[in-house]
């Protein structure tokens, strides 16, 4: 049986995103922006503490008042820690995949976003189909500033009037879904791989209807 949680107490349309990092929150902050019509409360949000036992705790307390709610990971974080954690120790990794599970046994509202190993994976897909693992922020974004020669993660790259991070990738946006929709899913037993999975918000039917 379900959790009842699963089921928000809110009539409202709206959708929450627990994100773990500025861009993240940005990037959300600028869609709300220039997406007007869309007649859903957009409320990303940052929790004070970023581990990931309290981004879960989050969710599950989102899911009770909200139609939605998406959780985005970036992946680069849980698996340098994984590769450092103390031989015989639970994993990060594998205390992720605990709050995989019990979210997908429990909780139909919320989805589960990954992106390997950021968000500049996503922002990537926009210009290239590519699989290719990059371990940290710095690989992804050599490649992805052959297409932005100018980015940089930073509030005013992302959030910059009229010339914001959505509005210069919206015109690819299409090309972005497509090409993260090719990519195979994520698997806890072979995780080294690039990926971004974005698109399961933007083909949530309430936003694909509209963008």
């Amino acid at each position: 049986m379900r959790n009842k949680t699963s089921s928000p107490r809110t009539g409202k349309q709206q959708f929450a995103f627990v994100v773990d990092g500025d861009d993240e929150y940005w990037y959300i902050q600028m869609l709300k922006r220039n997406e007007r019509t869309i007649n859903i409360t957009l409320k990303p949000e940052i929790p004070q503490k970023k581990k990931l036992i309290d981004q879960f705790n989050k969710v599950i307390e989102l899911s009770a008042d909200y139609a939605k709610v998406f959780w985005i990971v970036d992946l680069d974080v849980i698996l340098k820690a994984t590769k450092e954690a103390n031989k015989g120790k639970k994993t990060a990794l594998q205390e992720f995949k605990t709050y995989w599970d019990k979210i997908n046994k429990k909780y139909d509202n919320v989805v589960i976003i990954i992106n390997n190993p950021c968000l500049e994976f996503w922002i990537l897909l926009h210009f290239e189909h590519t699989s290719k693992y990059f371990d940290s922020y710095e690989g992804v974004s050599k490649l992805l500033r052959t297409h932005l020669p100018d980015y940089n993660k930073s509030q005013l790259y992302y959030t910059k009037q009229d010339n914001d991070i959505y509005l210069r990738l919206k015109p690819r946006l299409s090309e972005a879904i497509f090409n993260a929709e090719k990519l195979e899913k994520f698997d806890f037993q072979n995780p080294y791989s690039g990926m971004s999975e974005m698109q399961l918000f933007f083909n949530t039917d309430q936003i694909k209807k509209i963008i």
